[in-house]
């Protein structure tokens, strides 16, 4: 039952990331010290992505490379910080659902651990059994042994005899 709430919980944690993510983006592009930081870190990234893209391409990379205007800057960064948030909260919620899911196997395995050591502590108390029934069997054959099956018999005839008289006895 926890189960389909929780994945409903994070399906609805990351439809609502959105609209953060973009009321985030309108934000960052009209506050004025924060504008200025998103210029200077998106042509940054603009230089560096283009000279990499030179190198992967074989082109010249010793060539200068045009700065995007101011509008396409904030853009550009105002869509990577928006992109950040929602890949950040499927994160998170990914990393959520895995400590979850090893705290959930981690008590399976506490659980197999002590059914695993109940029945060995249950095997070594038949094993005790066996060698209780095993010693009063040697007795019983060495009472025995002398007597035949004729003493054999006579044993439990007295034992039940035995058995009879105390029963007679008791009402007494």
């Amino acid at each position: 039952m926890i189960l389909p709430l929780f994945k409903l919980g994070t399906l609805v944690l990351k439809t609502l990331s959105k609209p953060i993510a973009a009321r985030l983006k309108s934000q960052a592009a009209h506050h004025p010290r924060f504008r200025t930081l998103i210029i200077n870190v998106a042509q940054t990234n603009h230089k560096f992505s283009t000279q990499l893209q030179r190198r992967i391409y074989g082109h010249a990379t010793n060539v200068a490379i045009r700065p995007l205007d101011e509008e396409k800057a904030v853009q550009a960064f105002s869509d990577l910080l928006g992109e950040v948030f929602i890949f950040s909260v499927g994160g998170a919620a990914v990393i959520f659902e895995v400590q979850r899911s090893s705290r959930s196997e981690a008590r399976k395995e506490e659980a197999r651990k002590q059914e695993l050591e109940a029945l060995r502590q249950k095997d070594d108390d038949l094993e005790r059994e066996l060698v209780l029934l095993k010693q009063r069997v040697d007795e019983l054959e060495h009472h025995t042994r002398g007597r035949g099956i004729a003493g054999i018999l006579n044993l439990r005839k007295n034992e039940g005899n035995e058995g009879k008289s105390q029963a007679q006895a008791a009402p007494a």
